[in-house]
């Protein structure tokens, strides 16, 4: 499977020989290096563990380091293979989306709240009613969507295509999810296509 990490720069256009533009993500590959391979005899299975990014010794677990298991790197991941990616590949993107805080209804789930007329003086945005005494026996049933934190979830984006790679930058066609310099898993799908 191709695999790699990175970071998200910024979003851009790419206009192609016939003047159509295609919107991408630019995504700066983090450079990673092999820190195990696992094999059937040893490990049960096969993987080839990487590890990125820079993690002082300090912050790492006591049992980790005396295990001689503590490499320097701030994450360590496990793929099957590793291979590189081409313009044309399909890819999925997975990473922690933009946190927005605390939100109401009508933000977090699309509610389209009440009426603008009819003496509706403050309730707008409300949620309105969440059950009461007969659907739900007197309680607020699970589930029910209602205001909260909203953001920071591991968002994955299937089928995006390499446009262009230049260097460490990959060029993604679409939206990837996460701010400026947000880490992104990007992961080779099984059935590519290339133009």
């Amino acid at each position: 499977m191709k695999f790699l990490i990175g970071r998200k720069q910024n979003m851009a256009q790419i206009f192609d020989e016939k003047g159509r533009v295609t919107g991408v993500t630019i995504v700066k590959q983090e450079p990673l290096k092999v820190t195990q391979i696992k094999t059937l005899e040893k490990d049960g299975y096969v993987a080839t563990q990487v590890g990125f990014g820079v993690q002082k010794e300090s912050r790492v677990n006591k049992p980790q380091r005396t295990k001689g298991l503590f490499k320097g790197f701030k994450e360590i991941k496990e793929v099957s293979e590793l291979e590189n990616f081409q313009v044309g590949d399909t890819v999925e993107v997975s990473g922690t989306s933009k946190g927005k805080g605390f939100q109401g209804v009508v933000k977090r789930h699309g509610f389209h709240g009440g009426r603008r007329s009819h003496g509706q003086k403050h309730s707008e945005r409300e949620p309105g009613s969440i059950g009461g005494a007969g659907r739900a026996g007197g309680r607020v049933a699970k589930g029910m969507r209602m205001a909260g934190r909203m953001g920071g979830d591991r968002i994955t984006v299937k089928n995006l295509k390499v446009i262009a790679i230049e260097g460490d930058d990959l060029y993604l066609s679409g939206a990837v999810p996460g701010r400026r310099g947000t880490l992104l898993e990007i992961r080779g799908t099984k059935h590519e296509t290339r133009n």
